[in-house]
């Protein structure tokens, strides 16, 4: 019963689904893992928005982006894990390909409803790709702290932030890897990033 998938809010008449460029039609409300394609994935995430597009240089910085770096610090911070947790971490911010990335007061702001939607959505991703519908509060926890860590690095490096600033929201992390300044990419050198880690990191969990 821990796999499965949550269905709080009633459906409508009205249509609650989404076509993506897959073809797929995913419901919103109720998505089946049969409904989901990691092209989608990639390509909504590398076109939605950090800091509600607050941020620094050329380019504007993508959850697509701050997924992969969040994989990347993660693998750093915890080599020995296994391989399909590196998968639950690229993808910890993967509904947001169909909901958006909202800041978080907004999101405690919109109660358990966005949160309904949210958990619905990661269930099935997570299922779709072989994972746990409910990660393991272990390595739950290991993909939050690395994810908070990053976002105060994102805070100061592309969002205008001073460490000050940063540090009345976000505790200063402590991580082993050695801090390199984010620069914002295009959306497709994304894109294709976050498709090409996807594969490496399937062929090894394979």
């Amino acid at each position: 019963m821990a796999n499965k998938i949550i269905r709080p809010l009633k459906k409508l008449n009205k249509r609650a689904w989404q076509r993506m460029l897959s073809g797929r039609k995913l419901d919103i409300l109720s998505p089946s893992p049969l409904d989901i394609e990691i092209e989608d994935i990639a390509l909504g995430l590398s076109r939605v928005t950090r800091w509600n597009g607050q941020t620094t240089g050329k380019h504007p910085y993508s959850v697509a982006q701050h997924s992969l770096l969040v994989e990347q610090l993660f693998n750093i911070e915890y080599p020995d894990l296994d391989k399909k947790w590196n998968l639950a971490a690229l993808l910890h911010d993967s509904p947001e390909y169909v909901i958006g990335d909202l800041i978080t007061p907004f999101k405690y702001a919109l109660n358990n409803s966005y949160r309904f939607v949210e958990d619905n959505l990661t269930k099935a991703i997570y299922l779709r790709f072989g994972l746990p519908a409910i990660l393991p509060k272990h390595i739950e926890s290991k993909i939050k702290k690395i994810d908070k860590a990053l976002a105060w690095i994102e805070a100061i490096d592309v969002a205008g932030y001073s460490e000050k600033e940063a540090s009345q929201i976000i505790k200063k992390p402590n991580l082993n890897s050695e801090h390199k300044v984010i620069i914002a990419q295009s959306a497709n050198d994304v894109k294709n990033n976050f498709l090409k880690r996807f594969q490496e990191i399937i062929l090894k969990v394979s």
